[in-house]
């Protein structure tokens, strides 16, 4: 199995894109482990074909680095418990904020180039759990409120 950067030619080729971008961010950590370890290309890595190598993630991050979006401590808590091969657990509140900080903003980027699967809009209407991000839709056309959507650009953290 190859992996692929292009999304469009993924897409083509049966690579299924992340449900989330935590979970790219740990598959990437996962590949980014054992290529440390020496077991050579991560070709075959996943038994799903993914629309992209863990280095595209990786430059997603450090874009979002350059551009000043996330710090040092981002970086530090994702490269430590990805590593665990899992996101803080809700005891260690410092970890865990800052790591949803750093997906949150990772997330839009990679949804971008095809890696993480962007949400259609009845997915955001179930997604109103108490600490889940819903991205793009307002209050009033999950109501039915409205004849014409109204999408927004911006992400509300829906709390309980």
């Amino acid at each position: 199995m190859t992996l692929f950067t292009d999304a469009h030619r993924c897409a083509s080729e049966g690579a299924r894109p992340f449900a989330s971008a935590d979970d790219a961010w740990i598959w990437t950590m996962a590949a980014l482990v054992a290529r440390r370890d020496g077991a050579g290309p991560v070709v075959g890595f996943d038994a799903v074909a993914r629309p992209c190598e863990p280095d595209d993630v990786v430059k997603c991050l450090d874009r979002l680095y350059r551009q000043r979006r996330i710090e040092q401590a981002h970086l530090r808590v994702l490269r430590i418990w990805g590593e665990r091969q899992m996101m803080p657990p809700s005891a260690h509140h410092g970890a865990l904020r800052l790591w949803r900080e750093a997906i949150d903003r990772l997330r839009w980027p990679l949804q971008q180039r095809g890696i993480v699967a962007t949400p259609t809009l009845s997915q955001l209407m179930v997604d109103g759990q108490v600490g889940r991000v819903v991205c793009g839709i307002d209050v009033a056309v999950a109501r039915g409120n409205q004849k014409r959507p109204a999408v927004t650009t911006a992400s509300t953290v829906v709390r309980g």
